[in-house]
């Protein structure tokens, strides 16, 4: 299993990023794909999740509104939309899937400035 995330970055307050996590070894879409983020200093965290074919999105509070968890299973890619980012939100951003065990990408650094 291989997860690989990409689309990080520096962006202003107010701004938006498109992360995508490209994954493999695994039955793409018959699995639960998840965002999790770890800001520094702090615990990993839970961001959002999707069901296998999409139809089903969950969000934590804080990024509610504001991002979008979505998949093409053709592509074998998770995406994670975030618009109106703020300070807070900066932190390490990773993919994950459990698939027998826990499997995490190497992760991809958002930082938002004020």
């Amino acid at each position: 299993v291989q997860l690989v995330e990409s689309g990080g970055g520096l962006v202003h307050t107010g701004g938006s990023l498109r992360l995508s996590c490209a994954a493999s070894g695994f039955a793409f879409s018959r699995n639960e794909l998840k965002w999790y983020r770890q800001a520094p200093g702090k615990e990993r965290e839970w961001v959002a999740s999707i069901s296998p074919l999409g139809g089903g999105t969950n969000y934590a509070d804080s990024v509610k509104g504001r991002f979008t968890i979505s998949r093409d299973n053709a592509k074998n890619t998770v995406y994670l939309q975030m618009n109106s980012l703020e300070p807070d939100d900066t932190a390490v951003y990773y993919c994950y899937v459990r698939y027998f065990r826990d499997y995490w990408g190497q992760g991809t650094q958002v930082t938002v400035s004020s």
